[in-house]
């Protein structure tokens, strides 16, 4: 079965799963990818930036590897957070744009119209984690705003933080899928006041685990408070613990 043709607890949770898996060794990787139906993986690394490209005869996705804090370069991508000019319009996070650009033209080289005429393009979509997350943006954003490569088909974010300023967001005309759980501290940076803000449609999971869409702030503020003390009683910060991948996945696995 495409992709397209599952439901969106059953996308959301393939992609939460890719999401993780970008995190590992290239063999391992290529393993369990055949276990979700990908015929082919490739890796790329370019100065410390890192994405899978999983696909099959229906898809392609680009996983793209989040922060992994015993890589400099991650740590120094996420620590620039001066807004520079995109490739696009408006202004992006400075140290995930230099993430982008390392890896872009090897990802984009195979993002080409294969199919021209009346044959049918593979469904192209994006997904990633942490830094992983705002890559993924980044690069739907450069694939909607190039008329050569595929337009994605959805992203599909976890634990994201802000990429880029107003007008840069607003020109990201694709479906974006953003997860946040309860208190995970990095789906709060870059600060709002450096002109910093969200893309996509938020699907926010509760200190429960429940995921719900449309929460209202003052629920959520209530909500989150609860989480920290939840968080405090088992003898851990919630801000950090929320952000593990684990979490997401196990909370999108009982969705409803």
């Amino acid at each position: 079965m495409s992709i397209d043709g599952k439901t969106l607890q059953e996308r959301s949770l393939l992609f939460a799963q890719l999401a993780s898996l970008a995190y590992g060794d290239e063999k391992a990787v290529r393993k369990v990818a055949k276990t979700h139906g990908f015929t082919k993986t490739m890796f790329f690394d370019n100065g410390g930036a890192q994405a899978y490209r999983f696909e099959n005869k229906n898809d392609i996705v680009i996983a793209c590897r989040g922060t992994q804090p015993t890589e400099f370069n991650d740590i120094k991508a996420d620590l620039k957070a001066v807004p520079v000019m995109a490739e696009t319009v408006s202004r992006v996070h400075h140290g995930f744009k230099v993430e982008v650009d390392e890896l872009w033209p090897f990802v984009s080289a195979k993002l080409l119209h294969t199919n021209p005429g009346n044959k049918r393009e593979r469904n192209l979509w994006f997904c990633g984690h942490s830094l992983g997350a705002a890559m993924a943006t980044i690069m739907a954003s450069r694939c909607m705003h190039e008329p050569e490569l595929i337009d994605p088909k959805a992203v599909f974010t976890f634990g994201s933080p802000r990429v880029g300023w107003r007008k840069y967001v607003k020109s990201l005309l694709v479906t974006h899928h953003r997860f946040v759980n309860n208190n995970d501290i990095v789906t709060r940076v870059p600060m709002r006041i450096m002109g910093y803000i969200h893309h996509g449609t938020e699907h926010y999971m509760d200190c429960n685990g429940d995921i719900l869409t449309g929460y209202k702030p003052w629920r959520r503020f209530k909500d989150r408070t609860k989480g920290m003390w939840m968080g405090l009683r088992k003898l851990s910060i919630d801000n950090f613990s929320d952000h593990s991948m684990v979490n997401y996945i196990e909370n999108i696995s009982k969705w409803k």
